[in-house]
């Protein structure tokens, strides 16, 4: 027989570990069969599933008293023991075990505490009988020990059970109530028997069943054959029975008779209910005909209110008020009307819109009410843009018309006129939901206005533009400087001719001061008026002007370009490429032709003093750097045209002061320091104060090209005189550095000039002195360069011995060079003095001078005394004191 698993350790320890933490021993743990259902007729059992569980059974110690538990436990998905169920055993009223199983291992327990009693029991269902049996003992132990009664048990053989007792012995664990408490202990199945025996039977039955088996002689082993006999002895006590029945004929009859009375009276019962249950039918099924009308009633009912109030809304939108329609059709444009107007286009879009799939069904949007309406709709929407296009159109250009004629809009003689147009935008902004309404009826009306508004606009901003830069030319007093710079023929210093022209570059920046944000706002006036979408021309705290304290910005900007707030589109900042590009167009017909008048200022200024285009340039590009908006994108082409203008005056000045310093080349002769160099120190002197903002950089390009052109100049003049060119070059590069001395500490460009003009300096005064020295001590200095030229190739022993460096042409060539050396010297201080015209440089030369002469002196010193050791000559400290002393 296959172990049974009750007796598996494994399963019991899971059970342990799954009623962990319960204070509760598992006593029995065995794996049986849930289910529910019925037994056919058939014999087969008809239940719906089968699942697997264990039921194990539990106690638990609480002083002397003890609890028993048996609990229902599940296998969870990972084949994990977890609690399904407890029952407490003290409520076990039943134990049957289901009599059509013909295996007879399935059972029920039935609790006298379950809520609902109705609900059929669970089956349980063992592997065999030995397993139903073993869990049933262990129940009805543990029942009669801690609780001390038995439940009901139905359907098993007491004799069976005792039968089963007997051959089965193996050990099980049960427990007792001791003094101490519940104590485990293990009996031999001998002892369960005999245990079993007595509790399964009363005391009573007990003796009866004695006193029977008394009467039989059989032994312990025949109970199969007492069976039989049993049996044998019962079906004739029951034929007996039967017998008895039949003989009490009398009885019979009046039992006959009165099943025969019953029978009758329930055949007329059954006639009865036969009439009762066609009435019923036919009653049923009038009682549904007529609720099958009331409900199609009903639905007619709520389905016509629907459609009546579907069509009542429909009829509503339908409907043009009367006071929209005139305001639509014929109503004026003056500004007290404007409110009825705005509100006429918000209902005519709105109802457009009521009329389209996405807010209308589509199976409205298919009538032909509808249609008409929408027909209708159109052609309001199209006679109302035509006459609000035509107003506007109008409109704009008697606004500028009125202004125009007006001459006190403009500035004057003697008097500037700051261009105001607050009136302007404050009437334009009383249509400017008009406009927003006009967009969104129909966009493409907004092309001619935007070309009327900006044709309009242009002619006022270029009169405005004109007769302000004609009047600031006319008020501004300033002596014109020369552009004659550089020229070599123009005598003289020039720093008397510096006569003040700021007020040059001042009057070109009042000219952008009122112009620059005047157009800014302008443009972005423009943008939002006319419904481009485009961000805000001027972010939060930032400067339109690029000046944020300009003294001709005194009075506060009174547009606050407000026109985003018409609607509620404050938010929206997305735009089109496409809108963008339209902007730009529409900004070109706008400001187109005003740029005229900025030119005109800056070639005035030009012709008053060139150098001021270094100032005006700074200014320019402060203003550029400042307009960073999409709007403004018109304002950045002006400026920027007006820069490459600036650049293109001041290039033609740098070229024309780059022609005079070439023209010094046809001089004859020149001598002493070139005339443009303190010239051009004077000049870079100005035009460093003239520097403003980013003009940096067009300033070191002119440096770059005069400088470059001065040197050039320098080498060609130097070169048409070769014996004098040293001393040309050494004294026109010395004045070139004393006179860029402490601009080069502060202009990176001219230090770097300054450092090649000095490196210039340094090698023609080495060339020039040099001249000078072999110039006096040419034999000297020759004797030694032949004997430098000899030990290239031969050894110095063999050098006295060549043709011309005997000792006796050393002694001849010492006493013609070195006797008369002082008078030598002294020749060698008045050439040098001679021809050079700035005094301040002699005493330089002169000590660069001596100390060149000391240098190749100590050369020719070493060589004779490694070539002939021998001779004597003058030391070079007694040359050195010699020098010193002259």
């Amino acid at each position: 027989m296959a172990k049974s698993s009750a007796d598996d350790e494994e399963l019991r320890r899971a059970c342990e570990a799954a009623i962990e933490g319960t204070k509760q021993k598992i006593v029995m743990s065995i794996r049986v069969a849930k289910s529910r259902g019925i037994w056919g007729k058939s014999g087969k059992l008809g239940r719906h599933m089968a699942k697997p569980r264990v039921l194990a059974l539990s106690m638990k110690s609480k002083g002397q008293r003890a609890k028993a538990f048996l609990r229902v436990l599940k296998y969870s998905t990972g084949g994990v023991l977890e609690p399904a169920k407890l029952y407490k055993l003290k409520h076990l009223s039943k134990v049957e075990v289901i009599t059509n199983d013909p295996s007879g291992c399935t059972f029920t327990l039935g609790f006298d505490n379950l809520r609902s009693q109705s609900v059929a029991p669970p089956q349980w269902t063992m592997r065999n009988i030995d397993d139903r049996n073993r869990l049933l003992l262990c129940i009805l132990n543990i029942c009669k020990d801690v609780f001390g009664r038995l439940p009901k048990v139905v359907g098993i053989d007491v004799v069976e059970m005792a039968l089963w007792a007997k051959e089965n012995t193996p050990s099980v664990t049960t427990q007792r109530n001791l003094q101490d408490g519940p104590v485990a202990t293990t009996v031999s199945e001998s002892d369960l028997k005999v245990t079993v025996e007595k509790e399964l039977v009363s005391q009573t039955e007990e003796e009866d069943m004695e006193a029977l088996l008394g009467t039989y002689v059989m032994g312990i082993g025949e109970a199969e054959a007492f069976s039989e006999r049993l049996k044998r002895e019962l079906l004739a006590l029951e034929a007996a029975n039967v017998h008895a029945i039949l003989e009490s004929e009398p009885l019979v009859e009046e039992v006959l008779q009165g099943l025969e009375t019953a029978t009758n009276y329930v055949d007329d019962m059954d006639e009865w209910l036969g009439i009762f249950n066609v009435k019923l039918r036919h009653m049923r099924e009038d009682i549904e005909s007529i609720e099958t009308r009331n409900n199609k009633l009903e639905m007619q009912s709520v389905n016509n209110k629907a459609l009546i109030e579907e069509l009542d809304k429909l009829l509503e939108r339908l409907r043009v008020p009367s006071e929209y329609a005139v305001c639509l059709t014929g109503g004026p444009f003056d500004e007290a009307r404007m409110l009825q107007n705005v509100e006429a286009c918000e209902w005519l879009t709105g109802a457009l819109c009521g009329l389209e799939v996405p807010y209308l069904d589509s199976t409205y949007a298919n009538m032909r009410a509808v249609k008409e309406k929408r027909a209708e709709l159109e052609k309001l929407k199209t006679t109302f843009v035509r006459r609000a296009s035509e107003f506007l159109r109008n409109y704009f250009a008697s606004l500028v018309d009125f202004m125009i004629s007006d001459k006190s809009y403009f500035s004057q003689r003697g008097q500037l006129k700051r261009p105001d147009h607050a009136d302007l935008r404050y009437k334009c902004r009383t249509y400017a939901r008009l406009l927003q309404h006009l967009k969104s009826l129909d966009k493409s009306c907004l092309g001619p206005l935007r070309k009327a508004y900006c044709s309009s606009l242009n002619l006022l901003l270029r009169r405005e533009a004109r007769e302000f830069a004609n009047e600031l030319r006319a008020s501004t007093k300033a002596s014109r400087n020369p552009t004659v710079w550089l020229e070599a023929s123009t005598g003289g210093s020039q720093s008397g001719n510096s006569a003040d022209t700021s007020a040059v570059s001042d009057a070109y920046a009042k000219m952008l001061t009122i112009f620059i944000p005047l157009l800014v706002d302008e443009s972005s006036f423009f943008a939002h008026f006319m419904c481009f979408e485009v961000p805000a021309l001027v972010p939060p705290g930032g400067v339109a002007n690029g000046n944020k304290s300009g003294s001709y910005d005194d009075d506060t900007n009174d547009d606050d370009l407000g026109i985003m707030d018409i609607d509620d589109n404050d938010s929206k900042a997305g735009k089109t490429s496409a809108d963008l590009q339209a902007l730009n167009e529409s900004l070109q017909d706008l400001l187109d032709g005003i740029q005229e008048d900025f030119y005109a200022v800056v070639d005035w200024a030009y012709k008053i003093d060139p150098l001021r285009c270094i100032s005006m340039h700074g200014i320019t590009e402060r203003y550029l750097s400042g307009q960073k908006a999409d709007a403004a994108g018109f304002v950045r082409l002006l400026l920027g045209d007006l820069e490459s203008r600036i650049s293109m005056q001041f290039s033609r000045f740098v070229d024309e002061a780059c022609h005079q310093i070439e023209r010094n080349e046809r001089n004859v002769r020149q001598m002493g320091v070139l005339s443009y160099i303190p010239r051009f120190a004077t000049l870079a002197t100005r035009m460093e104060q003239y520097i403003q903002g980013q003009s940096r950089d067009l300033v070191d390009q002119a440096y770059t090209k005069f400088v470059s052109i001065m040197f050039v100049t320098l080498e060609k003049l130097a070169q048409t005189d070769p014996k004098y060119a040293d001393i040309f070059l050494l004294e026109n590069y010395a004045a070139f550095q004393n006179s860029l001395y402490d601009l080069a500490n502060v202009v990176t460009t001219l230090a770097k000039f300054y450092h090649q003009a000095s490196e210039a300096y340094e090698q023609a005064c080495t060339r020039h002195i040099s001249m000078i020295i072999y110039y006096q001590f040419e034999r000297l200095f020759q004797f030694a360069r032949k004997i430098e030229d000899l030990m290239f190739t031969i050894s110095p022993e063999e050098i006295p011995f060549q043709l011309g460096l005997s000792k006796m042409d050393l002694r001849k060539m010492l006493k013609s060079s070195l006797s008369g050396v002082d008078k030598s010297i002294a020749a060698m201080y008045k050439k040098l003095q001679k021809n050079l015209t700035s005094e301040e440089l002699l005493p330089s030369l002169w000590d660069k001078c001596k100390k060149e002469f000391l240098d190749k002196y100590d050369s020719f010193c070493q060589l004779v005394a490694k070539i002939y050791p021998t001779e004597t000559i003058p030391s070079v400290t007694e040359m050195r004191e010699l020098l010193a002393s002259m």
